[in-house]
């Protein structure tokens, strides 16, 4: 005779919401994010064969490991950090920061924390401005790197 094992009522595994999230950079928090994206690693495949392989077929190995930029969106403060990191790069004076990308719960706890190293701003973007809306003026950078992790 089989014994049937009955879920667990009650306890639930759901995914997390996309809207709870911090960026530090440096360790430091800095002011609410509306939007970042571009968390993405991508290796690229080497096609190889040699002569003697038996098989028809092409072996495909693991190439060089890239990552996407990552986008930050926010709303203009009087917090002038962003610009001041993106001046100092184009003035010559590439500053490197580590950033943290960091999943919080509906308890506002954190549950995921991933980890930019080697972050430069390459490209600073304001507005649009548009005098027919109620938009929030919206600051974008992107962020360069040389690695991502999930810590």
């Amino acid at each position: 005779r089989r014994t049937q094992i009955m879920p667990e009522t009650g306890k639930r595994d759901d995914p997390y919401q996309q809207f709870n999230f911090l960026v530090e950079i440096d360790g430091i928090t800095r002011a609410g994010f509306m939007e970042c994206s571009g968390a993405t690693t991508d290796t690229d495949p080497i096609d190889y064969r040699e002569g003697a392989d038996v098989t028809m077929n092409v072996r495909k190995l693991s190439g060089l490991r890239k990552y996407t930029n990552i986008v930050l969106k926010r709303g203009y403060t009087q917090d002038k950090s962003l610009w001041e990191w993106r001046k100092k790069i184009i003035n010559g004076l590439v500053e490197r920061r580590n950033a943290d990308i960091i999943l919080l719960n509906e308890n506002r706890d954190e549950v995921l924390r991933w980890r930019i190293r080697e972050a430069w701003i390459s490209k600073w973007e304001s507005g649009p401005f548009n005098a027919k809306t109620n938009d929030v003026v919206v600051e974008t950078v992107e962020l360069i790197h040389e690695g991502l992790e999930m810590v």
